[in-house]
Protein backbone atom coordinates (compact mmCIF):
# COMPACT_ATOMS: atom_id res chain seq x y z
CA UNK A 1 0.00 0.00 0.00
CA UNK A 2 1.45 3.84 -1.39
CA UNK A 3 1.94 5.96 1.71
CA UNK A 4 -0.14 8.94 1.05
CA UNK A 5 -0.54 12.21 2.39
CA UNK A 6 -3.49 14.53 2.46
CA UNK A 7 -2.65 18.48 2.00
CA UNK A 8 -5.66 20.79 2.77
CA UNK A 9 -4.81 24.34 1.73
CA UNK A 10 -7.57 27.26 2.81
CA UNK A 11 -7.59 30.79 1.99
CA UNK A 12 -8.05 33.09 4.94
CA UNK A 13 -12.07 34.60 5.64
CA UNK A 14 -13.43 36.77 4.49
CA UNK A 15 -11.74 40.10 6.19
CA UNK A 16 -12.72 44.09 7.29
CA UNK A 17 -10.79 46.83 6.33
CA UNK A 18 -10.94 49.69 9.45
CA UNK A 19 -9.43 52.90 8.91
CA UNK A 20 -5.74 52.82 9.93
CA UNK A 21 -5.44 49.18 10.38
CA UNK A 22 -2.15 47.69 9.02
CA UNK A 23 -3.03 44.73 6.19
CA UNK A 24 -1.13 42.36 8.52
CA UNK A 25 -3.66 43.37 11.19
CA UNK A 26 -6.92 43.39 9.63
CA UNK A 27 -9.52 41.54 11.47
CA UNK A 28 -12.15 38.73 10.26
CA UNK A 29 -15.34 40.02 9.07
CA UNK A 30 -18.94 38.32 10.84
CA UNK A 31 -18.82 36.44 7.88
CA UNK A 32 -15.32 35.81 7.39
CA UNK A 33 -15.80 34.01 11.36
CA UNK A 34 -19.33 32.12 9.92
CA UNK A 35 -17.62 30.72 6.96
CA UNK A 36 -14.27 29.56 8.69
CA UNK A 37 -16.31 27.85 10.72
CA UNK A 38 -18.30 25.98 8.31
CA UNK A 39 -15.06 25.52 6.21
CA UNK A 40 -13.82 23.88 9.78
CA UNK A 41 -17.07 21.68 9.74
CA UNK A 42 -16.58 20.60 6.01
CA UNK A 43 -12.86 19.71 6.52
CA UNK A 44 -13.62 17.80 9.59
CA UNK A 45 -16.58 15.67 8.14
CA UNK A 46 -14.80 14.98 4.36
CA UNK A 47 -10.54 15.12 4.91
CA UNK A 48 -8.60 12.94 7.51
CA UNK A 49 -8.10 14.11 10.93
CA UNK A 50 -6.09 17.08 10.63
CA UNK A 51 -2.39 16.13 11.94
CA UNK A 52 -0.57 19.41 11.50
CA UNK A 53 -1.38 23.20 10.76
CA UNK A 54 1.11 26.08 8.96
CA UNK A 55 -0.71 29.76 9.21
CA UNK A 56 0.05 32.79 8.29
CA UNK A 57 1.17 35.10 10.94
CA UNK A 58 -1.46 37.82 9.79
CA UNK A 59 -4.51 38.33 11.91
CA UNK A 60 -7.20 37.16 9.36
CA UNK A 61 -5.45 33.75 9.17
CA UNK A 62 -4.65 33.14 12.63
CA UNK A 63 -8.69 34.16 13.31
CA UNK A 64 -9.79 31.53 10.28
CA UNK A 65 -7.86 28.83 12.04
CA UNK A 66 -9.56 29.78 15.40
CA UNK A 67 -12.84 29.99 13.40
CA UNK A 68 -12.50 26.54 11.94
CA UNK A 69 -12.21 24.26 15.35
CA UNK A 70 -9.37 23.03 14.05
CA UNK A 71 -7.39 21.30 16.89
CA UNK A 72 -3.84 20.68 15.91
CA UNK A 73 -0.55 21.29 16.34
CA UNK A 74 0.20 24.76 14.34
CA UNK A 75 3.05 26.69 13.39
CA UNK A 76 2.86 30.47 12.21
CA UNK A 77 5.06 31.23 9.15
CA UNK A 78 5.78 34.59 7.98
CA UNK A 79 6.47 33.11 4.93
CA UNK A 80 2.96 32.25 3.67
CA UNK A 81 2.17 35.72 4.04
CA UNK A 82 2.03 37.20 0.82
CA UNK A 83 4.44 33.93 -0.34
CA UNK A 84 4.44 32.61 -3.70
CA UNK A 85 3.63 29.20 -4.17
CA UNK A 86 7.63 28.22 -3.79
CA UNK A 87 7.40 29.87 -0.24
CA UNK A 88 4.54 27.67 0.63
CA UNK A 89 5.75 24.49 -0.94
CA UNK A 90 9.13 25.60 1.32
CA UNK A 91 7.02 25.44 4.58
CA UNK A 92 5.01 22.39 3.68
CA UNK A 93 8.37 20.84 3.11
CA UNK A 94 9.72 21.32 6.51
CA UNK A 95 6.82 19.19 8.25
CA UNK A 96 7.43 16.14 10.15
CA UNK A 97 7.13 12.47 8.06
CA UNK A 98 4.36 11.67 10.91
CA UNK A 99 1.68 14.13 9.56
CA UNK A 100 -0.81 12.04 7.17
CA UNK A 101 -2.82 15.32 6.45
CA UNK A 102 -1.34 19.11 6.68
CA UNK A 103 -3.79 22.33 6.84
CA UNK A 104 -2.39 25.56 5.74
CA UNK A 105 -4.07 28.54 6.36
CA UNK A 106 -2.74 31.50 3.56
CA UNK A 107 -3.85 34.14 0.86
CA UNK A 108 -4.45 35.00 -2.36
CA UNK A 109 -2.65 34.00 -5.08
CA UNK A 110 -0.30 32.26 -3.14
CA UNK A 111 -2.73 29.47 -1.97
CA UNK A 112 -4.78 28.72 -5.25
CA UNK A 113 -1.43 29.05 -6.94
CA UNK A 114 0.06 26.66 -5.11
CA UNK A 115 -2.75 24.33 -5.29
CA UNK A 116 -2.31 24.69 -9.11
CA UNK A 117 0.93 23.85 -9.06
CA UNK A 118 0.99 21.03 -6.91
CA UNK A 119 -1.61 19.02 -8.74
CA UNK A 120 -1.15 16.53 -11.56
CA UNK A 121 -4.27 16.71 -12.98
CA UNK A 122 -4.67 20.30 -13.44
CA UNK A 123 -6.96 20.15 -16.21
CA UNK A 124 -9.77 18.80 -13.96
CA UNK A 125 -13.04 20.35 -12.82
CA UNK A 126 -11.91 21.11 -9.70
CA UNK A 127 -8.60 23.05 -11.19
CA UNK A 128 -10.73 24.78 -13.29
CA UNK A 129 -12.81 26.25 -10.42
CA UNK A 130 -9.92 27.61 -8.74
CA UNK A 131 -8.47 29.46 -12.08
CA UNK A 132 -11.97 31.08 -11.97
CA UNK A 133 -11.92 32.12 -8.61
CA UNK A 134 -10.93 31.05 -4.96
CA UNK A 135 -13.51 33.03 -2.65
CA UNK A 136 -12.24 33.92 1.30
CA UNK A 137 -12.36 30.82 3.00
CA UNK A 138 -12.09 28.41 0.27
CA UNK A 139 -10.04 24.56 0.45
CA UNK A 140 -8.27 22.55 -1.52
CA UNK A 141 -7.42 19.21 -0.94
CA UNK A 142 -4.51 17.23 -2.54
CA UNK A 143 -3.61 13.61 -2.00
CA UNK A 144 0.16 13.90 -1.32
CA UNK A 145 1.85 10.57 -2.92
CA UNK A 146 5.57 11.35 -1.40
CA UNK A 147 7.11 12.75 2.10
CA UNK A 148 6.78 16.24 2.49
CA UNK A 149 10.43 16.67 1.68
CA UNK A 150 9.76 15.63 -1.86
CA UNK A 151 6.62 17.72 -1.98
CA UNK A 152 6.94 19.77 -5.67
CA UNK A 153 4.94 20.80 -8.36
CA UNK A 154 3.19 18.15 -10.42
CA UNK A 155 3.10 15.39 -7.61
CA UNK A 156 -0.04 16.11 -5.97
CA UNK A 157 -3.78 15.24 -7.05
CA UNK A 158 -5.91 17.85 -6.55
CA UNK A 159 -9.32 15.79 -5.23
CA UNK A 160 -11.72 18.77 -4.15
CA UNK A 161 -12.50 22.55 -4.22
CA UNK A 162 -15.20 23.31 -2.02
CA UNK A 163 -16.58 26.97 -1.03
CA UNK A 164 -18.20 27.17 2.42
CA UNK A 165 -21.32 29.22 2.24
Amino acid sequence: MADHRTLVLMRHGKSSYPEGIRDHERPLAERGLREARIGGEWIRENVPPVDAVLCSTSRRTVETLASTGIEAPAGFEKSIYGGSPADVIAAARTTSDHVKTLLIVGHEPGIPWTALDLASNENSEAAQRIRDKFPTSAIAVLSVPVPWTELDDSVATLLEFHVPR
